[in-house]
């Protein structure tokens, strides 16, 4: 199928897959018409703002709950909450010292909320995926006999004793697999299993490092066209990359510009993708893996992003590995 295709070039016991039940209750939009099938591009060939947060006159509490996921923030806040007690106990003397109020305790969380730029969310939605994202690596043997690098591609842990979920069409053909984990340590692999029909592969690394992540999968069930979501990969090699769009379809068919395969309920997104992203996850603000990047769209011979790519949902991806349903 018209994939983001591969780059030319590069015991003890442990938790289950882990699982998010909707956010939303109500049952899931109707698909819509399935694309026509045209040329797309591949997503996997080689080549390898904070947002200021305004707090609301309702007080502190609301903008601490918004950044409670910033450990910076925390710190600079009980810092500032110190130094105001230290110096109300150094300017007044323990006789007649004046307690701090609620009133000083709202206006030093809220002066420290005020001045710091928070990541946007999906800057936190990366933040928190990215442990669980890898480098797929595919070799050829040339005339030689030399491993000559065939293809790059993403990968996402889903496991934690190493199972990985990419595409089918990273690793097909390739004599040798090879990953990269996101602490920067290396392993070989081995596909365990496929699921054709949506263009997927399972791989499990030979060796893991010792404090593997594995993703949180979601289920797509009450997802609707304009959903942000995060792709995160390794376009043309670079990376790991992040970018940010919106859910524009669901229940999507495409086919390859060869005609060898269509798949059908796909997820439309408009997150940039490119050749190497195959195989990367798909994931909500949530940073929760929603569904598996496959194929980017393209009406010209040239395997770049036009605006239009297409995942495998996470319900069909995590089949592939025999994880019970949601």
């Amino acid at each position: 199928m018209c994939h983001i295709a591969p780059s030319v070039s590069g015991a003890a016991v442990r938790k289950p897959a882990l699982y998010s039940r909707s956010a939303r209750a109500g049952p899931a939009p109707a698909g819509g018409r399935p694309a026509d099938a045209v040329e797309s591009g591949s997503a996997d060939a080689p080549v390898s703002g904070p947002m200021p947060i305004r707090v609301a006159r309702r007080g502190w509490r609301a903008g601490l709950a918004r950044a409670a996921i910033n450990p910076r923030v925390m710190w600079a806040a009980l810092a500032l909450l110190g130094a105001l007690l230290l110096a109300s106990i150094w300017t007044q003397g323990p006789v007649g010292a004046r307690a701090l109020t609620q009133k000083d305790i709202d206006a030093a969380v809220l002066r420290t909320l005020t001045t710091q730029n928070l990541p946007s969310a999906a800057a936190r939605a990366a933040e928190k995926i990215r442990p669980a994202v890898v480098r797929v690596m595919s070799f050829v043997k040339d005339k030689k006999g030399e491993e000559v690098e065939h293809g790059v591609g993403t990968g996402v842990v889903i496991l934690d004793k190493g199972v990985i979920l990419t595409n089918l069409h990273v690793v097909q053909s390739a004599q040798t697999v090879k990953l990269v984990f996101a602490d920067g340590s290396e392993s070989a692999a081995t596909v365990t299993g496929v699921q054709a029909e949506n263009d997927l592969a399972v791989l499990q690394a030979h060796t893991i490092p010792d404090d593997l992540h594995a993703a949180t999968l979601r289920s797509t069930g009450d997802l609707v066209a304009g959903d942000h979501v995060v792709a995160v990969g390794f376009p043309f090699g670079i990376g790991p990359s992040t970018s940010a769009g919106v859910i524009s379809g669901l229940g999507r068919a495409f086919k390859s510009p060869e005609g060898e395969q269509e798949i059908d309920n796909l997820i439309q997104f408009d997150a940039a993708a490119n050749p190497g992203n195959s195989g990367g996850p798909l994931v909500t603000m949530d940073g929760e893996v929603v569904g598996i990047v496959t194929g980017i769209l393209n009406p010209t011979n040239h395997r770049t992003f036009v605006g239009i790519g297409f995942a495998v949902p996470i319900e069909s991806a995590a089949g592939a590995v025999g994880l019970p349903p949601f």
